[in-house]
């Protein structure tokens, strides 16, 4: 669906002397239909990988890819016809105070020089699929937050793009619309197959709705996979950060640890007593995490062993459990990973 390769962005420096780098060489593949978040603290890259990809900047050297077509070598009109398969909502929403609810909608239908019946029958439509039916007439003074930010996710869709790309759209809402905008999303993505690439910096994102995510560092990919897969991979900052558990707080000899990680129905299973009865061995419980993450049940137990634990024979054990991953001593630094 969207495929990139060594994308590199520069920018001049201030006073003229050289060049600052934003992306370095970003390689990503995003399917059709995904949910994709991108994530990374400030200055990693992300909004200018946005602009990039919304055609609002013009890459440097690299290559992005919209179902085949190579996007930066568009100019002119086949550059605005790309773009309207490029849907942006925005974090400050911006929306134009001085029209309606339903004037915004319509905006880019007249851009696109439809008619007045044409615009009000699709702006009527999605008025209507982003839940505002009624509010057709409100101006955006008169609206919450929330509703604001419906008007802009029905307003990036009125030409009925491919991608829609949502910057930091929940960061101004509170976490009950936050969590409303975000099941709004996941209903689009479903009814309409709109795929969903998300700028943000939050992983409750991430866990809720998100099937995939990159993270970025310095202006490259630091990671990038299917989000289950990242959160199973006793090696993946993200996937730590997504389902944490710390550190063991006795402090205890790190060799006699051991990162379980399991995914569905395993994480309220019985393993671990059966582990306990089958090995006789000692086990302490020094952290633990159960979180929904893209809709499936996902289970972290941080566990010590008794000093006299046969790691071969709970190695196997662990191996012979569906969806569950046992990693020794795993221990990743996460702290200010998207500061």
């Amino acid at each position: 669906m969207i495929f990139v390769e060594n994308l590199v962005k520069t920018f001049p420096a201030a006073g003229g002397a050289g060049e600052v780098s934003a992306l370095r060489g970003i390689d990503l593949q995003i399917a059709e239909g995904e949910i994709f978040g991108i994530v990374g603290p400030s200055g990693s890259g992300k909004s200018t990988l946005l602009r990039c990809l919304n055609l609002l900047e013009q890459p440097t050297s690299g290559r992005i890819a919209l179902r085949g077509d190579d996007l930066s070598q568009l100019a002119g009109a086949s550059l605005r016809g790309a773009r309207r398969r490029i849907g942006t909502v925005f974090q400050q929403f911006n929306l134009l105070h001085a029209r309606t609810v339903r004037a915004n909608v319509e905006f880019p239908l007249e851009l696109a020089g439809l008619d007045r019946v044409q615009r009000r029958a699709r702006a009527d439509e999605l008025i209507a699929l982003v839940g505002l039916t009624g509010k057709e007439k409100a101006f955006p003074s008169q609206l919450s937050g929330g509703q604001q930010q419906r008007v802009g996710i029905a307003r990036a869709l009125a030409s009925e793009p491919d991608v829609l790309l949502c910057d930091e759209a929940t960061s101004a809402l509170d976490p009950d619309t936050t969590d409303q905008v975000l099941d709004l999303l996941v209903e689009l993505n479903r009814t309409l197959g709109v795929t969903v690439v998300l700028i943000t910096h939050e992983l409750g994102v991430l866990r809720r709705i998100c099937t995939a995510a990159a993270r970025l560092e310095d202006g490259r990919v630091a990671e990038t996979g299917r989000i289950l897969d990242l959160v199973a991979d006793p090696g993946s900052a993200l996937g730590a950060a997504i389902v944490p558990v710390g550190d063991d707080p006795s402090g205890g000899d790190r060799a006699d640890t051991a990162l379980v990680t399991t995914i569905g129905a395993e994480a309220h299973g019985p393993w671990l007593a059966q582990l306990v009865r089958t090995l006789d061995a000692d086990v302490a419980v020094v952290g633990g995490r159960v979180e929904q993450v893209a809709g499936v049940t996902v289970g972290r137990l941080r566990l010590r062993f008794g000093p006299d634990v046969d790691r071969a024979a709970v190695d196997a054990f662990v191996a012979a459990q569906p969806n569950v991953t046992l990693a020794w001593g795993a221990d990743i630094e996460i702290e200010g990973l998207l500061e």
